[in-house]
């Protein structure tokens, strides 16, 4: 994406992270959105940069995001140890709040995409709640597997008819990205972000965790305690491979 901001990269594994903070994350999504630059923004954490190792194509679309800003500690402390110490992690249902909720936003509209049946209609309804000045256009809930040709066309349909400014994806790493990737040419819309659990954190199905917890990096441990069913597999594949891969790389 041609930009005039300039982008500081972090690497983490091969895989180019923005060295951005939260307010620094904010201006540039601002700055596409006034100047109508079409992209995707992507939040990155160890989950996706252990997906995009074994996956090239996913690599490729982190690469060609507009924005992949830092989502969770390990990011922002290999960030920290390559020079940029003002990198903090920008996880995506802050984001989320942050873009909806901030006044320098106000003017833009919303598309809500993700989450089970009826989990987007409630997220719309407490967003309007909490922020009454959000302009939510509309919500779509995707199926598990791809969009047959006409749930394609509705979706498309939808939003080309409605044009909100933003698009908010709430699947998981990597289906997310992929969507993105492949809808965004189709639809009349200025950014899409890839913002993962947001949907259900804000609608109360998954629980936060203390502050000190995210910074100490432990997150995971705390989604993990919540969902062992659905996520012992990722930690699992992911977290000692990746421990083991930073380190290498750090040390030369």
């Amino acid at each position: 994406m041609n930009t005039s901001i300039e982008q500081l990269k972090v690497n983490v594994l091969g895989i180019g992270i923005d060295a951005v903070n939260m307010n620094q994350a904010l201006s540039r999504i601002e700055h596409y959105l006034r100047q109508q630059l079409k992209g995707y923004i992507c939040l990155v954490g160890v989950h996706g940069v252990m997906e995009a190792q074994r996956d090239p194509d996913l690599a490729r679309i982190y690469s060609g995001a507009a924005l992949a800003a830092p989502d969770g500690m390990p990011t922002v402390w290999v960030g920290h140890h390559q020079g940029f110490s003002r990198m903090e992690r920008v996880a995506g249902p802050d984001l989320m709040l942050e873009v909806i909720g901030d006044e320098r936003f106000q003017g833009f509209t919303h598309f809500l995409c993700g989450g089970k049946d009826g989990v987007a209609e409630e997220l719309r309804e407490r967003l309007i709640a909490r922020y009454p000045f959000a302009k939510i256009a509309g919500t779509y809930t995707p199926p598990f597997g791809p969009l047959s040709p006409v749930q394609q066309q509705e979706l498309v349909g939808t939003i080309n008819r409605l044009r909100p400014d933003i698009v908010w994806v709430g699947i998981s790493t990597p289906k997310q990205e992929r969507f993105m990737d492949q809808y965004l040419p189709m639809l009349d819309t200025t950014l899409m972000f890839g913002v993962g659990a947001a949907f259900d954190f804000h609608t109360g199905r998954i629980s936060d965790c203390a502050d000190w917890i995210k910074r100490a990096g432990l997150q995971w441990l705390d989604r993990r305690i919540q969902d062992p069913k659905h996520l012992w597999k990722r930690y699992l594949r992911n977290n000692p491979v990746f421990l083991v891969k930073i380190c290498l790389q750090l040390t030369g």
